[in-house]
């Protein structure tokens, strides 16, 4: 009995050990963030092992859970009618508002997060999301299933974004949708925040295609056509643009991963940064031993021209509350060659904080959100800095008690506070400039 009781203690105290990870006081109510981080850890270590055993690769162990736990089947309620479809071939559940006669309403795309690798605007949160969405604004809203890593890698992700924006602004889709075409959204969060910049960047710079060739020179056509953009043609050109972008917690850059926030957060659930690492590096395909290096130092080598490093310059582009007493990171010897084996890293599809401001410009208005306890804070605060010096209209909201993914957390069972109000105002925000 003795050994039952102190063999009960000890798994105790091991769980314990397990599921507690000490947390910022400010982060708003830690216990629900601290068994969230426990359950996805969890999930991530029974992913290593299986790979490790050869069994899969350790996202599909990940997203076999999510699907069983989190994907739903879409179901119509009075309001909202909802439906599994695909937009520019690619797979999207649709969220109709019901009624209203023949008049056009707003519409929204949207891209679900999970480090482009896992996910679905299927899971239950997204769908819940989405269906508020479309109820309380009478919009009709686009969740979009683009491929996930490891299966598919950069830049197939971005592809299948830019074709169901494609789809999405065409006056057929639009018509039979019932969207007004001058109403028209992108918005997407983490990940999907993240291809919801690269596209509003790519469905706005083909205005370029009427420009002289002087004028492209002077946005400096050689970085374009190193970092992105060289086969653009007039065919390509769209006739509906998005109005707006809304971009929560967004990941836009991965030269430097030690910015004052990934700094600060590093521990902090449920994105700590060498999953963010991880996720990067799944992404664009590259080798997983090369994680030492884009943890270790800047990759923001000086063959990178000047104007590119100086988009990632968060000594001149963060506010002094946000850079701390945190100093810049020095360059890694042999950065060169990481940038050179992983192109990505300085593809502005993967990476749209390296955009030339003459880019940024030609973007719609923007609501940026970004939480104090997220590693990827800085991303969006330099994101929203360079949209407005670019003259771009920038709502940026930035949450004191905000944790990555706080915006899920606006549903049962991990109801929060700070979950709620960055819903409602992300919504509101909707309301008044969409």
């Amino acid at each position: 009995m003795r050994l039952r009781w102190s063999g009960g203690v000890l798994l105790s105290v091991a769980a314990a050990y397990y599921v507690y990870t000490p947390l910022p006081s400010a982060v708003s109510e830690p216990w629900k963030l601290i068994l969230l981080d426990a359950l996805f850890r969890s999930f991530i270590h029974a992913g290593d092992a299986a790979q490790a055993l050869g069994v899969c690769h350790s996202v599909h162990m990940l997203n076999s859970v999510v699907s069983r736990l989190e994907v739903i089947e879409p179901w119509s309620s009075p309001t909202v009618r909802v439906t599994d479809s695909a937009l520019g071939g690619v797979p999207a559940r649709v969220f109709q508002p019901v009624g209203g006669g023949a008049k056009l309403r707003r519409g929204v795309l949207y891209f679900h997060g999970g480090g482009w690798a896992l996910g679905s605007g299927r899971m239950r949160s997204y769908d819940l999301l989405c269906r508020r969405m479309a109820e309380e604004l009478d919009t009709v809203v686009v969740s979009v299933d683009y491929r996930l890593a490891p299966d598919s890698v950069f830049p197939d992700q971005y592809h299948d974004a830019l074709a169901a924006s494609r789809a999405f602004l065409s006056p057929e889709v639009l018509q039979r949708f019932g969207v007004n075409p001058a109403r028209v959204g992108v918005s997407g969060d983490s990940s999907g925040g993240n291809l919801a910049a690269a596209v509003a960047q790519r469905v706005h710079i083909c205005k370029l295609t009427h420009m002289h060739t002087h004028t492209l020179t002077h946005i400096n056509t050689h970085t374009l056509t190193f970092f992105f953009w060289p086969q653009i043609s007039a065919d390509d050109s769209m006739s509906v643009k998005f109005s707006i972008q809304a971009l929560i917690y967004p990941v836009l850059q991965a030269l430097d991963l030690n910015t004052p926030s990934y700094q600060q957060n590093h521990n902090v659930p449920i994105l700590h940064r060498h999953l963010m690492a991880r996720f990067w590096l799944i992404y664009l395909g590259a080798d997983p031993s090369l994680l030492p290096h884009l943890l270790s130092s800047s990759l923001l080598h000086p063959s990178i021209s000047p104007s590119i490093r100086s988009h990632l310059n968060w000594t001149s582009l963060l506010a002094a509350k946000h850079q701390k007493h945190y100093r810049p990171v020095g360059i890694e010897t042999g950065s060169r060659e990481v940038t050179g084996i992983v192109p990505g890293l300085v593809d502005v599809r993967a990476a749209p904080l390296l955009a030339e401001q003459g880019i940024l410009g030609r973007t719609p208005r923007a609501y940026v959100m970004t939480c104090e306890f997220d590693v990827l804070r800085d991303d969006g605060l330099m994101y929203a800095r360079r949209l407005q010096d670019a003259g771009v209209t920038v709502t940026s909201v930035h949450y004191d008690d905000g944790f990555h993914g706080c915006m899920v957390f606006s549903f049962w069972p991990f109801l929060s506070s700070v979950g709620q109000r960055s819903l409602d105002n992300y919504i509101q925000w909707l309301d008044h400039n969409l």
